[in-house]
């Protein structure tokens, strides 16, 4: 695989490659990457394999090779302190819930002593603190050039080393944002490099739909509002318009949200038809649009206040494309978060938008454990627009044979039929577990799943269990590793990027396979699209991701040459309907046993 690397990186080639569990990938593009004396982006899709290779794998490769290098993380704006908004925080202080201040203060002393502004060194408050998103960096709180803090702003600061390093570790949304959106509030953040690696390069068709669609957080809009509210009483109190009018749209936009948020459905196209939400949106538009001719009348004033303008600006033309709904190339959703939404327009396809924004004078490298399905990497291929990428499946190293058992047990019932598929699957985890001694990790498709079997374990098992939103993902993971015997259950978070080695993690239990909604909004546009085109949805949409994310989580089981374990998947669709070659094809070479009795021998041999 290095040889592969470094070939593409002198040529400036493109290069697709699977690399399985246990080939060593990170090493086999960076040592490549290290020696060229070429300006590299390296793109993962984690915060956390993002921190691993700056702080871990680079450091070890750059002291085995002897060379030095500037090397620069880099990380989404939001990871960084805002110094302008701590000090307004600070300033409204008397009006603050205790914990919240308590928390600001906090911050405060860390922020005298942080040589990065990076949060992620911030140990003193909590990483739910409600305090954080106040603090942190965000581009509708930046004012550029004009801010007196903008010598020593840490966002710049990471964005000046990050564009004299050698090689820059970022996330692929950083690069998405930076390379789609140019959201930055600079004049550049990531430079044009030689060569862009992509590691965990599976969520990229995922990620670019994200980012060559629109989003609104309705947030955004609030704060903007909030901020022109401040900005009045601050210095433009001979302005009484603004006041009231700030106040009504306010209220307005709130009512509105409200009253989306009551009806619970996603697809936007769907409350086309809601006459009730229509004519709020249309009139919540039309008074946004009167607030901003009005607020333009006031432009040179406020070097701060005409920037909040030209921001509010481009949320409106957002809010306005978003409710006019008119592009059946893209699908239209709602994600509703803890208090406000995001609104999303995804286009089905991105194949066009990637193969501009891959230029031909740079190497892109795209690797992964999970790209091809049936030993093929074409659709990853023509998702990206990659025409002519060399690709390669360099297989495991591991003896899965020997090491793994895969089982589908006999007699399951239809995973369709809840309570039935809920019952079976808690009594085949049973089982699992105590043969097992605990070391044992169940991912589920679905919270409602999920929780259900947690309750119906708790006390029918002596292992102590670990399930997701007890707390966050590290944490639960650090807790699973010093208890050594537990459970854990999880959902999407915990089907990749975790790594747990040895006797630790003997068992695997998958509830079903993870085919994706056929309610999701995304998908029903992307099938409409491929009907269109003469195309099953099923055949092109849904098996494909499924068989990438089943591969993920049994990913999970066998992490280095003397792991061993089993698999079990209580879905017997992988056997009894004919997709379910395509599963098989694609997933390691275990040993495959229909019978739970010689899984649950393997898992008592097992020291």
């Amino acid at each position: 695989m290095a040889a592969l690397v470094s070939q593409a990186m002198s040529r400036a080639d493109n290069l697709v490659v699977e690399a399985g569990t246990g080939v060593g990938k990170t090493y086999a593009y960076l040592v490549p990457a290290l020696l060229s004396g070429q300006q590299v982006i390296i793109s993962t899709g984690s915060k956390n394999l993002q921190e691993q290779l700056f702080f871990k794998d680079i450091p070890a490769l750059l002291s085995m090779l002897d060379i030095k290098l500037n090397v620069a993380l880099l990380k989404g704006r939001s990871n960084y302190l805002c110094q302008l908004n701590m000090e307004r925080q600070l300033n409204g202080a008397d009006v603050m819930d205790s914990q919240v201040l308590d928390d600001l203060l906090r911050i405060n002393q860390w922020a005298g002593q942080t040589q990065d502004g990076d949060i992620g060194g911030l140990h003193s408050v909590s990483e739910n603190s409600a305090a954080l998103p106040l603090v942190v960096s965000s581009k509708e709180s930046c004012i550029g050039k004009a801010c007196e803090h903008y010598e020593s702003c840490f966002t710049r600061k990471a964005r000046q080393k990050a564009m004299d390093a050698k090689v820059i570790v970022v996330n692929h949304h950083l690069f998405f944002a930076d390379s789609v959106l140019k959201e930055t509030g600079f004049a550049e953040l990531l430079p044009d490099t030689d060569a862009v690696i992509f590691d965990e390069a599976h969520l990229l068709p995922d990620i670019a739909v994200t980012y060559f669609g629109q989003q609104l957080n309705i947030k955004s809009v609030i704060n903007l509002i909030e901020r022109f509210a401040q900005l009045y009483r601050e210095s433009m109190t001979d302005s009484a318009q603004i006041a009231s009018m700030t106040a009504r749209c306010y209220t307005l936009i709130e009512q509105w949200q409200a009253q989306v948020f009551a009806t619970e459905q996603v697809n936007w196209r769907y409350l086309l038809a809601d006459k009730a939400i229509m004519t709020a949106s249309w009139a919540l538009l039309q008074e946004l649009t009167a607030y901003q001719t009005l607020l333009m009348g006031y432009l040179g004033r406020n070097e701060e206040f005409d920037d909040s303008v030209e921001k509010l600006n481009q949320q409106l033309s957002k809010l306005a494309v978003f409710f006019q709904c008119d592009n059946h190339n893209s699908a239209y959703s709602i994600e509703y978060g803890y208090r406000h939404m995001t609104l999303r327009i995804s286009p089905i396809n991105v194949t066009k938008e990637c193969q501009a924004l891959f230029r031909a004078d740079t190497s892109w490298i795209f690797t992964s454990a999970t790209l091809q399905i049936n030993r093929d990497l074409g659709l990853f291929t023509q998702a990206l627009g990659l025409k002519s990428a060399p690709t390669a499946i360099l297989d495991s190293p591991f003896d899965y044979a020997r090491q793994a058992l895969f089982c589908v047990p006999r007699h399951l019932g239809s995973v369709s039929q809840h309570d039935n598929a809920t019952k079976q699957l808690v009594d085949v985890a049973i089982k699992a577990i105590n043969a097992a001694k605990g070391r044992t990790f169940m991912l589920f498709t679905s919270h409602r799943m999920l929780n259900q079997v947690a309750q119906a374990l708790h006390g029918r098992v002596q292992y102590p269990l670990l399930v997701q939103g007890q707390a966050g993902k590290q944490t639960l993971l650090k807790k699973y590793r010093q208890l050594g015997n537990a459970v854990l259950l999880g959902t999407g978070a915990f089907w990749e990027g975790v790594d747990v080695r040895g006797k630790l993690l003997s068992c695997v239990i998958i509830d079903k396979l993870p085919f994706m909604s056929p309610d999701d909004t995304l998908y029903k546009a992307r099938a409409e699209g491929v009907m269109r085109d003469g195309l099953d949805p099923f055949m092109s949409l849904s098996l494909p991701q499924a068989v990438i994310t089943l591969n993920q989580g049994v990913g999970r089981l066998i992490r280095d040459e003397k792991d061993r374990g089993v698999l079990i998947l209580c879905d017997n669709r992988i056997v009894n309907r004919p997709y379910g070659q395509a599963f098989i094809n694609s997933l390691p070479p275990m040993h495959r046993t229909r019978d739970l009795d010689q899984a649950i021998a393997f898992l008592q041999q097992i020291d």
